[in-house]
């Protein structure tokens, strides 16, 4: 009996030293591999230590803030630039515009850059002569430009009925404060006193024959081809002839 509790004794004995080397080479183990601080096994912190955002800054983030920069000064970029074209082109086409039709109005010729000095004459204009019953003894002369440039009726037209020697005289007080510039289609008019309404007249003549010419920027003389004017019926002329200068309007041609 004695020798049973001996053996028992050390068996136990031998279970308990197995135990604790167990629980020994358990513990070593465990320090090798200590687990995390905030005990999530196999979870690593990212927790910054000195206490900042714990929300993580990743490369795409950066590279989106850069590309909303860049995008950012290119649009800056572009609304000035277009901006900029915008204003600079209006300035530009209001002026073009504005002017192309005041020179033309101010007397330019159609495609031409400066100011008109082609002289309307036979060559680029029609010329008629029309009875009035108002004045009496007076006739209504008028040209119209019929060529593709402006011209212009300078000064008064020279007459010549039948075979005169001479032109008629002019009423200086007609005299217009500008020079009557003719666009295509346009026409002037000159108010023609055939013979004195009382007979004080001398030389007079019946013809059905008129020449009108046409004086040039100078005023010197003729310039240009002349317009043969044909007549319905005679005209008779006597030495108080006379002619008015070229007018824009034919109620002021009638009016001397």
């Amino acid at each position: 009996m004695r020798n049973l509790h001996i053996r028992r004794a050390a068996r136990t004995s031998v279970l308990g030293a197995a135990a604790l080397i167990a629980a020994l080479s358990l513990t070593a183990c465990q320090g090798d591999s200590p687990e995390p601080a905030d005990g999530a096994a196999g979870t690593t912190s990212q927790q910054p230590s000195d206490g900042a955002s714990a929300a993580p800054v990743s490369d795409k983030g950066t590279d989106n803030a850069t590309d909303t920069g860049a995008d950012g000064e290119t649009a800056g970029k572009t609304t000035g630039g277009s901006g900029s074209a915008d204003s600079g082109s209006g300035t530009d086409k209001d002026s073009g515009s504005t002017g192309g039709k005041s020179g033309t109005k101010e007397g330019q010729d159609n495609g031409d850059t400066g100011p008109v000095t082609r002289a309307c004459d036979g060559g680029n204009s029609k010329v008629t002569i029309t009875a009035v019953p108002r004045p009496v003894n007076h006739m209504l002369l008028t040209v119209t430009n019929t060529g593709s440039k402006a011209c212009n009726a300078y000064y008064y037209p020279f007459l010549r009925f039948g075979e005169a020697q001479s032109a008629p005289q002019a009423y200086e007080e007609s005299k217009p404060q500008a020079v009557v510039t003719l666009s295509p289609g346009e026409s002037a008019y000159a108010g023609v006193m055939t013979s004195s309404a009382d007979g004080s007249g001398t030389g007079g003549y019946s013809t059905k024959d008129l020449t009108v010419s046409f004086q040039g920027l100078e005023g010197s003389g003729s310039t240009g081809p002349t317009a043969n004017v044909p007549l319905s019926k005679p005209v008779y002329v006597d030495s108080t002839l006379a002619v008015t200068y070229w007018q824009t309007e034919m109620d002021d041609a009638l009016m001397y």
